[in-house]
């Protein structure tokens, strides 16, 4: 399954790879395949190599109880360093699945689309911009992060890093009084 995984990897990074000669930068951003996979690479590459050894927990009656402890912890390990980050990209995904950011800096451009329909607003229709980051760099889910721009019109649109890497996103807002916060798990 890991030599699968890994030549399925290069392929993927060579197609990229080549096909990045002959594309423009993109200003569009959707949640797409590749940043879905370098957001979920390692909680779902902690899962698949741990899970095989948690199948012992079928034969719980023939376990001693050393045994017993160190698959408990191994488990306790697995899933806390895994499930966190899977929660957190079923919610953003959930959440901008049909969120589309069109995001141009040197053009001063930003928009958002919910489907195909553009929500309007202007820089003063902002009146917060709340910057929401991991405060643990190391973690599975250290990537997962999220802009909540508060309107004029009370509505509140929220951009996730599922998008793209919110971090050009909040300095192209700096002057929007932007509120950065940190939070050990970013939850919507």
């Amino acid at each position: 399954m890991l030599e699968f995984t890994v030549a399925v990897c290069a392929i993927v990074f060579g197609l990229r790879f080549i096909t990045s000669f002959f594309t423009q930068a993109s200003r569009v951003y959707r949640p797409t395949f590749l940043r879905q996979f370098y957001l979920l690479f390692w909680p779902l590459l902690c899962m698949s190599v741990g899970l095989p050894f948690l199948i012992s927990f079928l034969y719980l009656g023939t376990l001693s109880a050393y045994e017993l402890v160190l698959l408990t912890a191994l488990a306790a390990v697995i899933l806390g360093f895994s499930v966190p980050a899977l929660i957190l990209h079923a919610q953003y995904y959930a959440h901008n699945l049909r969120t589309t950011l069109v995001f141009d800096p040197k053009h001063n451009k930003l928009e958002v689309y919910e489907g195909r329909v553009l929500i309007p607003f202007a820089q003063r229709d902002l009146l917060r911009v709340e910057y929401v980051t991991c405060r643990s760099p190391r973690l599975f889910w250290s990537n997962y992060n999220f802009l909540r721009l508060h309107l004029a019109s009370g509505e509140v649109l929220v951009l996730t890093s599922l998008l793209t890497n919110l971090a050009p996103v909040a300095e192209f807002l700096r002057n929007s009084h932007l509120e950065a916060r940190q939070r050990w798990f970013c939850l919507l």
